[in-house]
C-alpha cells in the first residue's frame, strides 16, 4: 500500500506542479528583445547580402522554434537518463571540436574553421560542446562531494578536460570560447569547494599559456586596439570606435527603435556580435539596464535552483544549473564587455539575443534543462509524505 501510495502522490504532483515563471519570464523578455533588435539591425546586412529585409529576422524566428522544439523533448528525457550519458560528454566534445576540421565537413568563415556544413544550414559545434562539457563536469562534481578534501588530482581533472577542449578551439581559432569553456568549467569546481591552494596553483600555472596564446599578431594587435581603439580608427580599431560611437549616440532614452545610424554600414556584424552597440543607441541607457536586469533575474534564478538541488541532495543537478549560469553570465559578461569597450574584441554572440542559430538553439536548451530540473524538485517536494502519513505508517 504504502508504495501504490507513493506513486500516487507522484502523479498527483506532477499535474500540480507548473513551469517557474522567474525563470521564463526574463529568458522570454531577452528572446523578444533578441526578435525585435535582430529586425532593427539586419536591414542593412540583409540589402548587402542582396536578399529581403526581413530575411535574417524570419531565420531567427526559425531558430528559436527549433530551439523550443528541442526543448520539449525534455518533457520525457529527465535528468536520471541524461546523468546515464554524461560520462562520455568529454568524449562528445572532443568529438564534436574535431569535426570542422574533416574536409567537406567544416566550413571556413573569415579565416576560423568553427563551424559544419550540414546542407541547409551551418553549425558553430563549439555551442553544443560547451553545454556537453558542463553535464560533463556536472557528473564528475556530483561524484566528488567534499572536493577540498580530495588530493589535487581530484581538481585537476575538470581543469585538464576544459584545457585540451582549449587547445583544439585555438586550433580553429577560437580563443574566446576557449576562455569561456576554462572559466565555466573553473567556475563550478569552485562551486564544488576546491581547495584555494589547489586552485591557486592552477591559476598560476594557466598565466604563462593564456599569455603565449595571446601573443599571435592578431590577437596582440587586437589588445592593442582596445588600448587605444582611435589610434587606428579606420582600421584595426573601426569595430570598436563605431560600437562606442554607438553607445554614445544613445544617452538616456536612445534615439528610437530603428533610428539608429551605426546600424548603417558603419558597425561591422551589428545583428550577431555588436547587437548590444545597436540596442545601447536605440534605447540608450534605459535599455542597457532593462537587459542587465533580465540577464541578473535569469541568473540568480538559476543559481538559486541550484543551491535548492544542493539542500536536496540532487548534487549532479546543482551542478548543470551553476554551471549554465556560468555559461550564460560569462558570455554575456564578454559580450556587453566588447561593445561597451570594457573587453578587447571577441567573436561572441550576446545569448538569446544575438543573430546564430548555433547559439540561439542550444542557449534555450540548457535554460530548458534547467527548468526541467526546477520542475523535477518542485515535483520531488510536493511528493514527500506528510510528517503525520509518516508516523502513522
Amino acid at each position: 500500500m504504502g508504495a501504490r501510495k507513493q506513486a500516487q502522490r507522484w502523479k498527483d504532483a506532477s499535474r500540480q506542479v507548473g513551469l517557474d515563471p522567474i525563470l521564463l519570464v526574463p529568458a522570454i523578455g531577452l528572446l523578444a528583445v533578441g526578435v525585435v533588435m535582430v529586425a532593427s539591425s539586419s536591414v542593412a546586412v540583409a540589402e548587402t547580402y542582396a536578399v529581403g529585409p526581413w530575411h535574417f529576422v524570419i531565420r531567427h524566428l526559425m531558430y528559436i522554434a527549433l530551439g523550443l522544439v528541442l526543448a520539449l523533448s525534455l518533457r520525457v528525457l529527465g535528468t536520471r537518463q541524461i546523468g546515464a550519458m554524461a560520462p562520455y560528454g568529454l568524449a562528445a566534445a572532443i568529438i564534436l571540436l574535431l569535426l570542422p576540421f574533416i574536409p567537406g565537413l567544416g566550413h571556413e568563415v573569415n579565416g576560423s574553421t568553427r563551424w559544419i556544413n550540414l546542407g541547409i544550414v551551418r553549425f558553430q559545434v563549439v555551442e553544443a560542446a560547451k553545454l556537453v562539457i558542463i553535464l560533463y563536469v556536472a557528473c564528475y562534481l556530483a561524484r566528488r562531494p567534499e572536493l577540498d578534501r580530495r588530493g589535487f588530482a581530484d581538481t585537476l581533472k575538470p581543469l585538464l578536460a576544459a584545457g585540451l577542449l582549449g587547445v583544439i578551439l585555438l586550433k580553429q581559432p577560437d580563443m574566446g570560447s576557449a576562455v569561456v569553456i576554462l572559466a565555466i568549467v573553473g567556475g563550478m569546481v569552485w562551486l564544488a569547494g576546491a581547495a584555494w591552494r589547489h586552485l591557486f596553483v592552477l591559476g598560476l600555472t594557466s598565466v604563462p599559456l593564456i599569455t603565449v596564446a595571446a601573443l599571435e599578431p592578431y590577437r596582440l594587435q587586437r589588445v592593442m586596439t582596445f588600448v587605444d581603439p582611435w589610434a587606428d580608427p579606420f582600421n584595426a580599431g573601426f569595430q570598436l570606435t563605431q560600437a562606442l560611437i554607438a553607445v554614445g549616440r544613445g544617452q538616456i532614452s536612445g534615439v528610437g527603435l530603428g533610428a539608429s545610424v551605426q546600424k548603417l554600414f558603419y558597425l561591422p556584424e551589428a545583428h550577431t556580435d555588436f547587437i548590444f552597440a545597436v540596442l545601447a543607441e536605440e534605447f540608450g541607457l534605459i535599455g542597457i539596464v532593462a537587459v542587465l536586469v533580465l540577464f541578473g533575474v535569469l541568473i540568480g534564478r538559476m543559481l538559486q535552483i541550484g543551491l535548492r538541488a544542493q539542500a536536496m541532495e540532487k548534487p549532479f543537478q546543482a551542478f548543470i544549473c551553476w554551471g549554465v549560469a556560468l555559461w550564460i553570465g560569462l558570455q554575456a559578461l564578454v559580450s556587453i564587455g566588447v561593445n561597451l569597450g570594457l573587453l578587447p574584441t571577441k567573436g561572441l554572440t550576446l545569448p538569446l539575443i544575438s543573430a546564430g542559430g548555433s547559439s540561439l538553439i542550444m542557449t534555450i536548451l540548457a535554460i530548458a534543462l534547467v527548468v526541467r530540473i526546477q520542475w523535477e524538485l518542485a515535483q520531488a517536494q510536493l511528493a514527500r509524505p506528510r510528517r503525520r502519513e509518516r508516523f502513522a505508517s
